[in-house]
């Protein structure tokens, strides 16, 4: 079937025709450096993880940029509370976003630009904003002039009142008109500041982007990501600053994933249910289990995290690795099964691509003949591998099990070798009691003419 995205700027499904088939460009906004990554933050990360993985599957070439916000005011509110340099900062908090979003088998991105390094781009789109009548300089602000552009509000959809309302734009006497946005503003000797036409000052939040992806992209591209809190008014910017500057279209597709909630209720501080990847990591869940948790919805709708997706993700991956441990080696992963592929391909529907593995794996426990074996263990691997599972060791994953509370694999072997011996000894009542103390624990032991094989529960 053809490639298909719900398209943001046109709400509905519509295929993809990249304007290059030889060559697909997507951007993605990235995180703002100023502290840990929560789970809301992750959650686009992985969902243009696995669009990336699909890309590359269908076209020949991808260019994926996905910039980093190393200039902004809540890092420099950060640096006064804390007392650190703006440096120390950004580059420790992009060091802690590299390393958990790895954690979580997210690929990085072919190009990721830092905002501190693309001012002079900046400089030069708001240049031509103004000159072309789009923006204008007061009180050493630049602003743009959102009645100059007829097409706001093309992405939100919403009236101007509610433009208004949701920007809280600030009331200021330097504006034109109430909802005009800050390309450029002034800075005072402590805050950071780049020499401009304007005098010294740094960038509005929305020019960066624009900016950085005409840089690595052009002037139009084909897919632009993000969390739905970006459609309004981060998006919603980059497109009146884009078109007016260029005068041409922007991007052709927008994709937004939904909301994250955290049982049930909106994830915040005040409420004590704030998560981050890296509690989650010292928790000792696995960064693969948080992946699958994740691609558990679809990423247009919400997401509900809770402590049961959380058990049900690390259920099912027991499941995968179970299965694929028991089957022969295979010397690669074979073609990723078509229902997989199907899947992803509409509109990036990853519980049903999960579902497939899932059948995958079913198929994988039930063939009679080495060579079938073979085939349907690759064919589950390079299933996982497009949506960024299944790239470990089944030994090794197991063996973590330890640190999640459960038996590890030695333990288990240990005690099978244990109730062999019982039952040879034809003491039963010990050798029951061991298979019943690994049930309790999540083990189920199998029985054959071949000898004694286990899985964890669900598997």
């Amino acid at each position: 079937m053809p490639l298909t995205f719900h398209n943001t700027l046109t709400r509905r499904n519509e295929p993809f025709e990249p304007i290059d088939p030889g060559h697909v460009r997507m951007y993605v906004c990235g995180p703002t450096v100023y502290d840990r990554a929560h789970i809301g933050n992750a959650r686009p990360v992985l969902v243009f993880d696995v669009a990336y993985r699909l890309l590359r599957l269908l076209y020949p070439k991808v260019t994926y940029v996905r910039n980093i916000t190393d200039v902004d005011d809540k890092i420099n509110a950060r640096a006064i509370d804390s007392g650190r340099s703006i440096a120390a900062i950004t580059e420790e908090t992009t060091r802690h976003f590299h390393e958990d979003m790895a954690a979580l088998g997210a690929l990085p991105p072919d190009v990721e630009p830092r905002a501190t390094a693309h001012i002079p781009h900046m400089i030069h789109m708001i240049e031509t904003l103004i000159a072309r009548g789009n923006a204008y300089e007061a009180g050493g602000h630049v602003l743009f002039s959102v009645p100059s552009d007829p097409n706001y509000g093309c992405l939100s959809g919403r009236s101007r009142d509610e433009m208004i309302a949701g920007a809280r734009v600030e009331v200021a006497p330097y504006k034109a008109d109430p909802a005009d946005f800050v390309l450029w503003k002034p800075s005072t000797p402590e805050l950071p500041g780049w020499e401009s036409p304007w005098g010294r000052g740094r960038p509005g939040w929305h020019i960066e982007c624009s900016a950085m992806s005409r840089e690595y992209l052009g002037e139009t591209f084909d897919i632009h990501g993000g969390g739905q809190d970006l459609v309004f008014p981060h998006h919603e910017n980059e497109i009146a600053q884009s078109t007016c500057a260029h005068g041409k279209p922007f991007v052709r597709i927008w994709l937004h994933n939904g909301w994250l909630m955290v049982e049930g209720e909106k994830m915040s501080k005040s409420l004590g249910n704030f998560i981050t990847v890296h509690d989650l990591l010292k928790q000792g869940v696995r960064g693969e289990t948080i992946r699958l948790c994740m691609l558990s919805a679809h990423y247009h709708q919400p997401l509900d995290w809770t402590a049961e997706g959380v058990r049900q993700a690390k259920q099912a991956l027991d499941r995968f690795y179970t299965a694929l441990r028991g089957a022969p080696e295979t010397p690669e992963p074979g073609p990723a099964p078509a229902e997989v592929v199907a899947a992803l391909e509409d509109d990036l529907n990853t519980p049903r691509a999960i579902a497939a593995l899932h059948e995958r794996a079913t198929a994988l426990n039930k063939a009679g003949t080495p060579q079938d074996r073979a085939r349907l263990k690759g064919e589950l691997l390079a299933g996982g591998a497009l949506l960024g599972l299944l790239s470990q060791d089944p030994d090794s994953w197991f063996k973590a099990a330890a640190a999640e509370g459960g038996p590890s694999v030695e333990e288990i072997e240990t005690r099978i070798a244990q109730r062999r011996a019982a039952r040879a000894a034809r003491d039963f009542a010990l050798a029951d009691g061991i298979r019943d103390a690994l049930l309790r624990e999540g083990i189920v032991l199998e029985d054959s003419a071949s000898g004694t094989t286990w899985k964890r529960s669900g598997g």
